[in-house]
């Protein structure tokens, strides 16, 4: 069984990492997202840290349900507004239509993330594969149902999280290729990401929520873990 994790890297673009049957089998560094999944076709799933759906009003249900779950990690969880203000084409005119459809406005942070959302966005509704993780949420799985301690900056954080992958069958060599390029907290997220992406294709990865909502065409919204 061969799976993809994915997370945006940057100016590098996206760096993938992929497992068979639940090991490390390599590493993916692209510009282009639908390239990197591309150069893994024979992927059973594919899990991608990138909000995928959007909903029409108010915050996603996903995001809500996540930050619950990370307590004071939960601001690693950003909140994502609804479609039509990814449609904008400047973050004022995105900050004023999230006011209007939230009661709060877009953060500038978030709004940095549009290009990459949206090709996310775009390979997620042409490939069935595809699924969104976010790495904190999949951590806490992966630590029992515990958010980790340290921030994946900090070198205890990176130790920690390297341990609990390497304890989960996810060992990351010392050279890993196309990702040595890559900041190491961002390797770290796809590794992640990937183990969640195996669950997937198991059929053992949770849901967050629970009871995911849809979005206007009836794809379903929610982070898998």
């Amino acid at each position: 069984m061969d799976v993809l994790g994915v997370d945006a890297c940057g100016k590098q673009g996206w760096v993938g990492i992929r497992l068979t049957d639940g090991a490390y089998a390599g590493s993916l560094v692209d510009l282009r997202l639908e390239r990197l999944i591309g150069r893994a076709a024979e992927a059973d799933a594919v899990a991608v840290d990138m909000p995928l759906g959007l909903v029409e009003k108010g915050w996603r249900a996903a995001d809500l349900a996540a930050r619950a779950l990370l307590g004071p990690r939960r601001s690693s969880v950003f909140l994502v507004a609804p479609r039509t203000a990814w449609q904008e084409q400047d973050h004022r005119a995105a900050a004023d239509r999230c006011q209007e459809l939230t009661g709060s406005r877009l953060s500038r942070q978030a709004w940095a993330l549009r290009p990459k959302l949206l090709e996310a966005r775009e390979c997620w509704i042409a490939d069935g594969r595809i699924h969104e993780a976010h790495p904190e949420v999949s951590f806490r799985a992966l630590a029992g149902g515990v958010p980790l301690p340290h921030s994946k900056k900090t070198w205890r954080g990176q130790n920690l999280r390297r341990s609990l992958l390497a304890e989960a069958g996810v060992v990351l060599p010392d050279e890993l290729g196309e990702a040595d390029r890559v900041p190491a907290d961002d390797v770290l997220d796809a590794a992640v990401t990937a183990w969640s992406a195996h669950r997937i294709a198991l059929g053992t990865a949770a849901r967050v929520p629970e009871e995911p909502e849809t979005d206007a065409e009836g794809r379903v919204v929610e982070i898998r873990c």
